[in-house]
C-alpha cells in the first residue's frame, strides 16, 4: 500500500512505488479460476475408432474387376465390354447367389461422370457391393 503525508510540498515529486495489492487481486481471482477449469479439461470420452490398413488386397473368384481407363472405355474382367453387354452383365452377377463384389479401378485422368454412371447402373441392375480398389504405390 501507498502511504503519503498530507504535506502539500512534496506534491511534484513521482511516486516510485507500485500498487500491488489489485494486481495480487486478478492474480488469485486467475489461479483459482484455473484451478476450479483444469480437472475439467482432462475429462475425456472413450471412443473405438475403426483401424485401417493398405494390405494388398487379394482377388477372390467372386470378385468382378470393373476398370474403366481415360477415355471411358469399360473392361470386365479385362475383356472390353460396350454399355449394353455391361447391363446384361450387371444383371447375371446379381442374380448369382452369394452376389460378387463388384471393384472398379478407374483411371486417374478418367471423368467422374463416367464411373458415376457405371456405379448407378450396377445398383440399378441391383449389385449391393461396389468397392473403388486403389493402388497406393503411385503418388
Amino acid at each position: 500500500m501507498i502511504f503519503r503525508s498530507l504535506d502539500t510540498a512534496d506534491d511534484n515529486e513521482p511516486l516510485a512505488e507500485i500498487n500491488m495489492v489489485p494486481l495480487i487481486d486478478v492474480m488469485l481471482v486467475l489461479l483459482v479460476i484455473f484451478i476450479v477449469t483444469a480437472p475439467l479439461l482432462t475429462h475425456a470420452v472413450k471412443v473405438d475408432l475403426p483401424r485401417a490398413s493398405s494390405s494388398v488386397n487379394v482377388t477372390k473368384p467372386e470378385n468382378v474387376q470393373l476398370a474403366i481407363d481415360a477415355q471411358s472405355r469399360v473392361y470386365w474382367n479385362g475383356e472390353p465390354v460396350d454399355e449394353a453387354a455391361l447391363n446384361e452383365r450387371f444383371a447375371d452377377a446379381a442374380a448369382r447367389q452369394p452376389q460378387p463384389e463388384l471393384h472398379i479401378r478407374a483411371e486417374r485422368t478418367t471423368p467422374y461422370e463416367k464411373v458415376a454412371h457405371v456405379m448407378s447402373a450396377a445398383a440399378r441392375r441391383g449389385l449391393a457391393r461396389i468397392g473403388f480398389v486403389t493402388d497406393p504405390s503411385m503418388r
